[in-house]
Parts: C-alpha cells; structure tokens; sequence
C-alpha cells in the first residue's frame, strides 16, 4: 500500500501547537513503516495574464490540482506585463523562482507557460500529456522513498511546522520554503494578447519565504503568520534539496472555510 502525505491539519486555537508533536510521531511512524510513503507531487506553474499561450495551461493545472496526490500551484510573473497588460497577480518573487529554476537546470532562458513537475523535470505547460506523465513518472519515482514526512498546525494567528527525521535524504543545501496563496481568482483581462477573455486561477503563489535549512533531524519551525490573511488563504511548505533541486518533502493547508465550500461544490 501506498499512502499519500498531503497534510491538511486545522486546529484553531492554542491546542493546534500541542497536536503538532502527535503528528510528528505518526510522520515517524509512517516513515519507518515497510509500507511507502511519498509526498504530494509539486507542480508549479510559471504563467501571465499578458501570454495568450497561458490560458491552456492555467485550465490544465486547475484540473491536476483536483488530484489527490498533487499540490498545483500558480505563479505568475511579471516579464510579459510590457505586451499590454499588467498582471494583476504577478510576483518579482514569482519571477526570481523561476530565473534561479533555470540556472539550476543549465537553462539559457525562460519562457512561459512552464511547468516544474517536483523541483526536477521542466515541461511546457499546456502540453497535457507531457505534464500527466511528468506527475506520474515522479509519483513511481517516490516510491523509492525519496519522501520527508511534514506536518503544519495552526492557530488563529501563527503557524507551526513539524519536519520529521530522515538521515537518507539530508543531503547538502536543502532549504524549507514557505508559500502564502490564494486558492481561487478570476479576472476580466482588458488589453494585451488576452484582451476579452475572463482568465481563473487556481492556489495563486502570492509571497514566498524561505523559513530554514534543513538537517536530516527532526524539525519544528514556528512562525507568527495567520493562515487566513488578506486576499491568501492557503499555505504550502516545500522541503527542497540544493535550494532549487529535488522536492523531497511537501504539505498543503487551507483555511476551514475554504475546504468546506469545496465539499459543498462536490
């Protein structure tokens, strides 16, 4: 059997702190278990409202991000904005990701719509079948164990992250990053090559942040950062090996409201 580390944990209030310790134990648990465990396959999504190549592939993450063992994240960037429209979502943050992906990868450029299956394979983003074999080929490749175990707890005004131990996979530069985003948006486009078009998105990147480095032990970081804030809703942690490799480890948390409605719409 194959089970599948897609937290989702929500604890209002100060217990969500002491849950945390008991989930580590059960992510201690399931990593010595003799069954696998791997983690959500990370599919990030570099796109612009300004690209009328975009849309195919913003249609094709929010249909992977139904999968229950995927976290499909969009992150818009800011280069095509001189076509005739500003993206509204658009990131700097968004963009250096992507620029320090293509240094990793020996790329001599970067282009859009592009999808990073995990950290490691790049894949044009409306390519359906290419990206569905990506996401397939890296969940088989997991198996293998190549999976670090993450938990999050959450308070009405702070977060906590709990890492579990794995000495195999504590291998050089492997950094925790933390995104804030917004799981849902639509917006009318005005001008540029989607002029007219109503364009939706799904689990919006809106800040990354790097949180710590990891050591291969047992982890716990704390941080003051509500999950419901502004227009972000959701939170997203990747434990990523030489800071733009590998995804070894991942988990996703949504606010209450937010995952009642999805219930809702099913």
């Amino acid at each position: 059997m194959v089970m599948a580390m897609r937290t989702v944990s929500f604890a209002p209030g100060p217990i969500a702190f002491g849950l945390v310790a008991a989930i580590l134990v059960s992510a201690h648990a399931l990593a010595g278990d003799s069954d696998k465990t791997i983690h959500p396959v990370v599919v990030e999504l570099f796109t612009s409202q300004g690209c009328n190549d975009c849309p195919p592939a913003d249609r094709l993450l929010t249909e992977i991000a139904q999968h229950r063992n995927v976290i499909a994240l969009s992150l818009p960037i800011t280069y095509w904005d001189m076509l005739g429209w500003k993206d509204t979502f658009a990131t700097e943050a968004n963009t250096q990701r992507q620029k320090a992906y293509a240094h990793a990868m020996n790329h001599s450029g970067i282009y859009t719509p592009q999808m990073i299956v995990d950290g490691i394979q790049d894949v044009v983003g409306s390519q359906r079948d290419k990206v569905l074999a990506a996401i397939d080929s890296r969940g088989e490749a997991d198996e293998a164990g190549a999976n670090v175990p993450i938990a999050i707890a959450t308070s009405d005004e702070r977060i906590e992250i709990a890492i579990a131990g794995s000495a195999a996979q504590a291998r050089g530069d492997v950094r925790v990053w933390l995104m804030q985003t917004r799981s849902q948006a639509r917006v009318d486009v005005e001008d540029g090559e989607n002029r007219g078009r109503t364009l939706s998105y799904v689990n919006l990147v809106r800040r990354i942040k790097e949180v710590g480095h990891w050591n291969g032990g047992p982890m716990i970081i704390d941080l003051p950062i509500a999950l419901r804030e502004d227009d972000r809703d959701g939170l997203v942690v990747i434990l990523q090996s030489k800071g733009y490799g590998q995804i070894i480890g991942a988990a996703l948390v949504q606010s209450p409201d937010r995952v009642s409605a999805e219930e809702e719409a099913q």
